[in-house]
């Protein structure tokens, strides 16, 4: 089996680097922590992450792109009463993926355990992370470094800020692309605000 080099403990998450992609992910108690990563047709090929600094585990897969699909399993002690439920059964997501994949719906595969753990693989029903290139052409844009003495930051949810809105399509109402139509830079600029922070969205499990 191909095997990790090294690679390095930051940044988080996986990083492409236009020759490959450098994994870490972040366990404290750990003991063995296995990449997985995913062709088209869902067959999986599993590989050490060889690497250790501190708690972060760090492996780099050479030649690897962007779209990989990919999740971890991590081997530990299964120790309920002190918050350690190990289970490399069940595949787990990357808490620092930039791209997840899939619809997560409840399935008893999913089920890690409570008294015992459960020792059914639950790949084939987990999302998936996918591997994201991260370069992205500005143009002739430039941040306005606006002192921090003089931001105003407007925070708001945005299907609440963008759903209602009269003067935005309505096909696009409650989505990221309304929260930058130009009605809404309109509005921040009105009324002073230079920098709009999105209250954070996630899915749902059906």
């Amino acid at each position: 089996m191909t095997q990790l080099a090294t690679g390095k403990a930051t940044p988080h998450g996986a990083t492409y680097d236009g020759h490959g992609v450098n994994f870490t992910l972040f366990s404290a108690h750990a003991e063995r922590v296995e990449l997985c990563v995913f062709d088209a047709l869902g067959n999986e090929q599993r590989y050490d992450l060889p690497g250790r600094s501190g708690d972060v585990w760090h492996g780099y897969l050479a030649d690897a792109r962007p779209g990989l699909r990919y999740g971890y399993r991590v081997h530990g002690p299964w120790q309920p009463a002190q918050g350690h439920r190990f289970n490399p059964a069940k595949l787990l997501i990357d808490p620092c993926a930039r791209r997840v994949e899939g619809e997560l719906k409840d399935n008893p595969l999913l089920h890690g355990g409570y008294d015992e753990p459960d020792h059914r693989d639950n790949a084939a029903v987990a999302l998936k992370c996918v591997v994201t290139a991260d370069r992205y052409d500005w143009e002739d844009d430039a941040p306005p470094r606006t002192p921090w003495g003089n931001t105003v930051i407007y925070e708001a949810h945005v299907k609440g800020l963008t759903y209602l809105h009269p003067a935005i399509p309505s096909e696009i109402r409650g989505t990221w692309k309304a929260l930058g139509h130009p009605v809404m830079i309109a509005v921040f600029q009105a009324v002073g605000h230079y920098r709009a922070g999105a209250v954070a969205g996630g899915a749902f499990c059906q």
